[in-house]
């Protein structure tokens, strides 16, 4: 089954730069990263219970540009940096393919990744890619692999501590009733219409909340909600993206 955002791509000129910045910005502590040596990036990590924000470097624009990840993070760095694209998880990804393309998806069989931690470590994972990613188009599915490094229990139940969650996406597009389309073809999303007059639509996605507004694609930043325990209400942009906390 799908179980919620599990991360957000956000391209940065300088992860490590990105992460002070941004773990100072929502009080939160940062964790985790290393690099994808076949994809020509680097990471560093926020994480927010099980989900986390990623914050994405190219060490080698050359391999960045032939890989499946790289390509969506130079695109969006080329345009300013910011969101380059964004993943749902699931238990099992071979079972959700399956139900997806029954209804449709155009979705890739899984494929392995990894990425390597500087403490020596490997992070591994299975995804299955939609013909395109971007910051306006549907996201990628991952399965992590739970025997190997930052998803064993006692990695999931330290997480579960954090006061932070990722609440809720807000993505601008240009056009709602196709984008909803192919979001719906691509993660079976069943839309709820919250504004008669612009058409914006939302939709549950394990604990977080998807919302497509109408506007102008080139023009807009996504929103980003997160609720933090105990802080204020407050809101900042960050890296092409609105953060906004407990709003």
């Amino acid at each position: 089954m799908l179980l919620g955002v599990d991360h957000l791509v956000i391209a940065v000129s300088d992860p490590d730069d990105a992460v002070t910045r941004l773990s100072s910005m929502l009080g939160v502590e940062p964790s985790g990263g290393g690099r994808h040596d076949l994809f020509g990036t680097f990471n560093r990590l926020i994480w927010f219970g099980d989900s986390f924000v990623e914050l994405i470097g190219v060490f080698d624009r050359s391999t960045a540009l032939n890989s499946w990840l790289g390509a969506p993070t130079v695109r969006a760095l080329d345009d300013g940096g910011g969101l380059a694209t964004w993943a749902v998880a699931t238990d099992d990804i071979w079972r959700e393919i399956e139900r997806l393309r029954a209804g449709g998806a155009n979705l890739e069989d899984p494929v392995a990744g990894a990425r390597r931690r500087p403490d020596g470590s490997t992070v591994r994972w299975w995804f299955s890619l939609p013909p395109r990613l971007g910051p306006h188009d549907p996201p990628f599915l991952i399965e992590h692999d739970t025997t190997a490094a930052e998803w064993s229990q006692a990695d999931r139940v330290a997480r579960a501590a954090s006061p932070a969650r990722l609440r809720a996406l807000d993505l601008t597009v240009g056009d709602v009733g196709d984008a909803a389309d192919r979001y719906a073809r691509t993660l079976g999303l069943g839309w709820d219409l919250t504004s008669k007059v612009s058409g914006d639509v939302e939709a549950r996605l394990g604990s977080q909340v998807i919302r497509l507004h109408a506007g102008d694609e080139g023009a807009s930043i996504p929103t980003i909600g997160i609720v933090i325990d105990g802080e204020v209400n407050r809101s900042s942009e960050l890296f092409g993206c609105r953060w906004v906390v407990n709003g």
